[in-house]
């Protein structure tokens, strides 16, 4: 056999994944800085993940609601991630966000406005204030059509359809990335001196899920084989709304901003049933409390046919609706031929989210691997236990502008592109080509399958210790069975052979959130544990790190770092800052 080539190409700082955070740290890392810059997406331009982010950005303006700051945002991101959140991830997070979501706007994205013209805000769950900056109910998708509009134009160069199969690093630093293009099966080694990863979560694990076909974890596996460690890898959030009928479109995403505009819940036997869960915020409590509310009625014989809950927005009205919730509006009329403004429609749990990923720093993004970082779904420190609806699309901003910054500043302090171990590459192509020569005739597709059976019957919304160790045996199982997944056909557009890589990242990734699942033996956010219902003290201080040599996935406790004074006080009341400093003024003018 005539040996392989491969094409090869350096680059200051390579940027793999073209979503939110990827455009956003491109633009950080090229514009006025003369480094070459590339930015490699596993699908097209514009396709990225971030389009279903609906609802909005959050950032603490106060344009309808004066008292908001960045210490309420804090407060309420700190509180929905059940305080395992790194605090100053989320102090930079809340303080930056607005200027952010304002230098989105100079870029050209088109928010709503208030009749004074300010941009307009929304309530989401467990939000203090009305916080969420949105264009209708198509918010991601503006922002990454603006974003592509100007990293485009900060001359950078995109590779569309690649697939990466390894993360090259040497003495402990990562010196480049390898994969092949889609279409034809050419190699490519991407030489680089600085790499950001926002790549994206992992949701397709699951049989029901938001997450389009791209979302199998490839950037975070990449990594974590290389020698970066995963944290929070238990934390899966499962948004409430998902749709439920048709079959074929079982989990899309039905936005919070559904609830956010007025949208009710109720079970088979029409109770806002959300009264009995969350008396104060009802509806708009956090997405993990809506999750299991539904689950349980659902259990107690309580749901809709189809298994879920009645989301009904009807009462606004039907220009009310339209002109808020176009979207949703058309997306109901087209895929299950159902009109939002006249009656309400089925919603169930659908996975969505995963707040764990690459422990990151929170200053510059970095990875424990020099020259590595990340930033988006992909990174974990902001989300803690349970994201806040509207906090993505603003990490997204924040985070992948200080990835940007971290892997612009390290590029710029690193000599000469590092020399590639040739023996190492043939290795990885020899890899990359077995499936096609294997004797055996498993299935990518069929693994797949039963891989999120597997998850969402032994590690979904509802856990145990029981059904969480059966489903790390089964895993196990399967993880075995696919050393002998096969493929035919040659390598023009053969997405069998893109399978074989997909299923085994998320392989890799499934063990790592059942063993961190396993392993906290309480209640919290998003992990639900009936065998310890309840969220303990000593489980606040304590985050799961993972590390993989390979061939074992090592878990270790870390303490969450504590609060300084000046953040700890803003808990003193029980109550927002922002909603505490109301009150006392009003108390001061009586």
């Amino acid at each position: 056999m005539a040996q392989e080539m491969y094409e090869t190409l350096d680059y200051d700082v390579l940027i793999i994944g073209a979503g939110g955070a990827g455009l956003r740290a491109a633009v950080e890392a090229s514009e006025g800085t003369g480094l070459k810059v590339g930015v490699v997406t596993k699908s097209l331009l514009g396709k990225a993940h971030t389009v279903m982010a609906e609802g909005g950005a959050a950032a603490s303006f106060g344009n309808l609601d004066a008292p908001d700051g960045w210490e309420t945002h804090f407060y309420d991101t700190m509180r929905s991630g059940h305080f395992i959140n790194n605090y100053r991830t989320v102090e930079i997070f809340a303080k930056e966000a607005p200027d952010r979501v304002l230098e989105l706007e100079s870029w050209g994205a088109v928010f709503d406005r208030t009749p004074e013209g300010r941009i307009m805000q929304r309530p989401f769950g467990a939000h203090t204030f009305r916080r969420l900056c949105h264009i209708g109910d198509h918010t991601g998708l503006e922002l990454i059509r603006t974003m592509q509009y100007k990293a485009i134009h900060t001359n950078i160069d995109v590779f569309q359809e690649v697939t990466m199969t390894k993360m090259l690093v040497q003495n402990g630093r990562v010196v480049g990335a390898f994969g092949y293009f889609r279409a034809d099966g050419r190699f490519v080694l991407f030489r680089a001196r600085a790499i950001v990863l926002a790549t994206g979560g992992w949701g397709r694990i699951y049989k029901v899920t938001s997450n389009s076909w791209e979302s199998t974890g490839d950037g975070a596996a990449l990594a974590f084989r290389a020698g970066a460690d995963l944290m929070d890898m238990e934390m899966v959030q499962f948004h409430p709304t998902g749709m439920v009928w048709p079959p074929g479109v079982r989990g899309l995403l039905v936005t919070e901003g559904v609830r956010g505009e007025g949208g009710l819940l109720r079970n088979s036997e029409g109770e806002r049933f959300m009264k009995t869960y969350d008396p104060e915020r009802m509806e708009l409590s956090s997405r993990d409390v809506v999750a299991r509310s539904i689950f349980r009625e659902v259990q107690a014989g309580r749901g809709t046919p189809h298994g879920g809950a009645w989301l009904d927005i009807s009462h606004k009205g039907a220009d009310y609706v339209k002109k808020k919730l176009p979207g949703m509006y058309e997306q109901f009329l087209t895929l299950a031929d159902l009109d939002i403004t006249k009656q309400p429609f089925e919603v169930a749990p659908t996975c969505h989210y995963t707040m764990g990923g690459l422990r990151v720093d929170a200053e510059t993004c970095a990875t424990n691997i020099a020259g590595l970082f990340a930033a988006g779904e992909v990174a974990c420190g902001l989300h803690g236990a349970n994201r806040l609806g509207g906090n993505s699309l603003s990490d997204l901003l924040v985070f992948g502008r200080r990835a940007g910054m971290g892997a612009r500043d390290y590029a710029k302090a690193t000599g000469q592109h590092a020399a590639i171990d040739e023996s190492e590459l043939r290795q990885e192509m020899d890899r990359v080509l077995e499936p096609f020569h294997r004797q055996g005739s498993v299935n990518p597709y069929h693994v797949h399958e039963r891989l999120q059976e597997l998850m969402t019957n032994y590690a979904g919304i509802m856990r145990s210790g029981d059904t969480l160790q059966e489903g790390l045996d089964k895993l196990l199982e399967l993880k075995d069975e696919a050393r002998s997944m096969s493929i035919g056909g040659s390598r023009v557009y053969n997405p069998g052979w893109h399978a074989v890589f997909d299923v085994e990242n998320m392989l890799l990734l499934s063990e790592g959130i059942i063993r961190s699942a396993l392993e906290r033996k309480e209640s919290r956010g998003a992990h639900w544990r009936t065998d310890f219902p309840d969220e303990l003290p000593e489980w606040q201080t304590v985050n799961f790190v993972e590390s993989f040599d390979g061939q074992t996935i090592r878990l270790r406790r870390e303490p969450v770092n504590p609060m300084p004074d000046y953040l700890a006080q803003l808990f003193t009341y029980g109550k927002a800052p922002g909603l505490a400093k109301s009150e006392a003024g009003k108390e001061s003018q009586v």
